[in-house]
């Protein structure tokens, strides 16, 4: 049963998952998408900028949204918020127990919920009472390094009217080193009969079909291996159907969906574009010629620079 629908999904990352990356991750197939993470308190003050989050991508017909902070009372006031804007273009509310940034964390927010399962779970129901929408939680293996508590994590989750469960199979304190275990994505699925999707080192078709297969998970969720590749839903929608997988993307394609990016972050309020400095970085990663290329990148203001930079790049590479 996919999760909640989706068999593969784009994870949400701040500064990552805007409307540009967006837009060229469903192309590709994801067939779900998450907004960059938003504030509860941010949305509360009124913020445009937190609100601008919400924004959804020409012909994007549903987006979830993903939720932090640790209030319950202003997660739901504001959970409610979103589902009376949003109506019927959103598919889902997750809230965020798993983000590892200390400015996150440092507040109480993220996965530093974990440590705290009785506020976990009351921000869950509180939630789940104020919409109609199904209503999830992303979480990790658990907080410090040898004390699994995801599993009972999740019944917790469950019991408190969560629809479905995320779980990133690194601990919070791994931040992204090491590896993730896919055998707490078992283990949680063991464990509740919502669904259950896994997240954690996904890179290729090949890895959404193993980590399927390993934890019986209902969905796969990508991220990091989606920077500058977002070829990568395609894979993984042909691996996990059983068919061909397509080829991987040629230096030209991979700097032709970057200036494509760009083109898109231009048609973005204020200075978004230069947010794709870091976009350009992941897309030119490998090619000939990137370490110099990477120099005039991270001077890039413009559309116009980052064309020319790319183009650049791209006769150097036709050459080798």
């Amino acid at each position: 049963m996919p999760f909640l629908g989706y068999n593969v999904l784009l994870a949400p990352m701040a500064g990552v998952t805007d409307v540009a990356m967006r837009t060229l991750c469903r192309e590709q197939g994801a067939d779900m998408c998450f907004t960059e993470m938003v504030s509860a308190k941010g949305l509360s003050f009124a913020n445009d900028k937190t609100r601008h989050l919400l924004d959804l991508a020409p012909g994007e017909d549903k987006v979830a949204v993903q939720l932090f902070g640790h209030e319950p009372a202003v997660m739901a006031s504001q959970a409610a918020w979103i589902e009376e804007q949003m109506g019927e273009s959103l598919a889902y509310l997750d809230i965020n127990m798993g983000c590892p940034a200390r400015k996150i964390v440092s507040k109480g927010d993220g996965s530093a919920l974990m440590k705290d399962p009785e506020l976990a779970t009351a921000i869950v129901s509180a939630v789940k009472g104020a919409v109609s929408h199904p209503v999830t939680a992303k979480f990790r293996r658990g907080w410090g390094p040898d004390k699994e508590t995801a599993p009972e994590f999740a019944r917790r989750m469950e019991q408190a009217g969560a629809d479905g469960v995320t779980v990133h199979g690194r601990f919070s304190l791994q931040m992204y080193h090491g590896f993730a275990d896919w055998g707490c994505i078992e283990r949680v699925k063991a464990a509740v009969s919502v669904p259950v999707c896994g997240n954690g080192d996904v890179c290729s078709g090949q890895d959404a079909v193993a980590m399927r297969e390993r934890t019986g998970c209902d969905g796969v969720m990508i991220a990091r291996a989606a920077e500058g590749n977002p070829w990568v839903f395609a894979q993984a929608k042909a691996a996990l159907a059983g068919a061909s997988q397509p080829e991987p993307p040629t230096a030209a394609q991979r700097l032709a969906m970057a200036q494509r990016h760009a083109r898109l972050l231009s048609q973005r309020e204020g200075r978004n574009i230069v947010r794709m400095r870091k976009h350009a970085m992941w897309y030119v990663a490998g090619l000939p010629g990137a370490a110099a290329a990477r120099r005039q990148i991270n001077e890039c203001e413009s559309l116009e620079d980052f064309e020319r930079v790319l183009g650049e790049l791209g006769h150097i590479t036709s050459y080798n």
